[in-house]
C-alpha cells in the first residue's frame, strides 16, 4: 500500500469522554445512576428449549479442516454456521495455551492498574481510541455498564504509536504476539469461508492481505442492579470477522436469534467466532453478522478480548464479483472501505442500521 495512506494514520472517529464504570462499581452502591438504565431491554430465554438450541451453536475443528476425509463434512458445517447463526466457536486452533494464559494474565493486570496510572490511556476529545466506550455521540446517551480498551492493531502505519507505547511493556509485548497470530487465525477461517462460498479464494486473498486488525478488552463489572444495565448494547460487528477470548468464566454474551436473545457459553479453549457485517456485504447476504449483546452480573466480573478483522483499508467494499451473476445480483451498493469506518463510527452503534443503509433497495 503506498501513498498518503501510509503517511498519516487515519482517525474513524471519536466518542464523548465518560467517567469510568470500573470506578464507580467500587462504591457501595445499592442502585445504578439513571444514566445506565436500561428497561427497554429484553429478557434472554433461558428455558429447556434455549438450552436445546445452545447444544447445536456449531463447533468448528480447524484440525478436521485441514485432513482430507474430513474437510468437506466440516466445511460444510462451517458454512451452515455462517449462514444461518453467524457465531461459532473453534477449538484445535493453533493458537498456543501458553500464549493464551500469558494474555489473561496481562490483561487482567491492565485493568488493576491504577485509576491515575488509566488516566493516561483515556480517549483523547478527538479519538475513540483508548479507555472509555464507544458510539458515545451525546450527552443524554444512555450508558453501557462497562469500561473497554480500544486499540487499532494493524497495519503498522495505522497505529496511534503515542497511545500504543504507553501500555505496560509486558502487555505490549504479549500483545504483539497475540495479534499476529490471530491474524493468521483470522486468514485461515476467512480462506475456509471463501470455500463454503464458492468464492474465487484470491478475491478473498486481495481483500484481506493487508487487513485493518483492531482489539477492545472489555471488562464488565459487577452490577448491583443487573437486570435493569447492559453490558454492551445490541449491535452487530462492522468488521469481517470478531474472534472473541473470553478471559473469566462468567457468562453474558447473548445472540439474537428468530427474534430472542440466548445465552452463549464459551468452551475450554476455544474462540467465539462471529460473521461481521463486511462479510455479509461481500458474501452478498449468504453469510448472516449476527446482533449480540453483552449482560453483567450482579456478584461477579466478566473481561473478554475482542479481535476484530476487516479488509484492506484502501480497498473497495461490495459483493465478491464472483458470487454474481444474471441470477444473483448485488444486493449491497459498494463503498470505499475507508468511508465506510468513517461513517461507521461516526454514528451512534444501533444494531445493523448502517448495513441496512447499504442494501440496495431491491435486493
Amino acid at each position: 500500500m503506498e501513498s498518503s495512506l501510509e503517511l498519516e494514520a487515519v482517525n474513524f472517529g471519536k466518542s464523548i469522554i465518560i467517567p469510568s464504570v470500573q470506578e464507580m462499581a467500587k462504591e457501595s452502591m445499592t442502585k445504578i445512576p439513571p444514566r445506565y438504565e436500561r428497561p427497554d431491554q429484553d429478557p434472554p430465554i433461558i428455558s429447556t428449549d434455549a438450552s436445546l438450541l445452545l447444544s447445536s451453536i456449531p463447533v468448528i475443528d480447524l484440525e478436521r479442516l485441514a485432513i482430507e476425509d474430513s474437510m468437506d463434512s466440516e466445511l460444510d458445517i462451517l458454512h451452515s454456521a455462517c449462514r444461518e447463526w453467524g457465531f461459532f466457536q473453534v477449538v484445535n486452533h493453533r493458537v498456543s495455551s501458553t500464549l493464551l494464559e500469558e494474555f489473561k494474565m496481562q490483561v487482567e493486570n491492565f485493568f488493576k492498574l491504577p485509576y491515575e496510572d488509566k488516566k493516561k490511556l483515556w480517549q483523547k476529545p478527538d479519538n475513540h481510541e483508548g479507555f472509555g466506550q464507544l458510539f458515545v455521540v451525546s450527552e443524554e446517551q444512555k450508558l453501557d455498564w462497562s469500561d473497554m480498551f480500544y486499540v487499532t492493531t494493524l497495519p503498522l502505519y495505522l497505529r496511534m504509536n503515542d497511545l500504543f507505547d504507553k501500555l505496560p511493556p509486558n502487555l505490549r509485548e504479549t500483545l504483539e504476539t497475540y495479534c499476529s497470530e490471530v491474524k493468521k487465525l483470522a486468514s485461515e477461517i476467512l480462506g475456509h469461508m471463501a470455500k463454503g462460498l464458492k468464492m474465487d479464494a484470491e478475491e478473498m486473498k486481495e481483500l484481506f492481505s493487508d487487513g485493518v486488525q483492531s482489539i477492545r478488552m472489555n471488562y464488565y463489572p459487577p452490577c448491583p442492579e443487573p437486570d435493569k444495565a447492559i453490558g454492551f448494547s445490541p449491535h452487530s460487528d462492522a468488521d469481517a470477522l470478531t474472534i472473541l477470548f473470553q478471559l473469566s468464566d462468567t457468562e453474558g454474551l447473548e445472540i439474537r436469534k428468530e427474534g430472542r436473545w440466548f445465552p452463549v457459553k464459551p468452551l475450554p479453549n476455544a474462540f467465539v467466532v462471529n460473521v461481521g457485517d463486511i462479510t455479509e456485504i461481500i458474501s452478498n447476504g449468504v453469510y448472516r453478522s449476527v446482533e449480540h449483546r453483552a449482560k453483567v452480573n450482579s456478584a461477579k466480573e466478566r473481561l473478554s478480548v475482542a479481535t476484530f478483522y476487516s479488509s484492506n483499508l484502501d480497498s473497495v467494499l461490495g459483493p465478491a464479483p464472483s458470487l454474481l451473476g444474471k441470477h444473483n445480483p448485488a444486493i449491497f451498493r459498494s463503498v470505499p472501505t475507508e468511508k465506510y469506518f468513517k461513517d461507521f463510527f461516526s454514528q451512534k452503534l444501533n444494531g445493523k442500521s448502517y448495513l441496512e443503509c447499504l442494501r440496495i433497495a431491491d435486493g
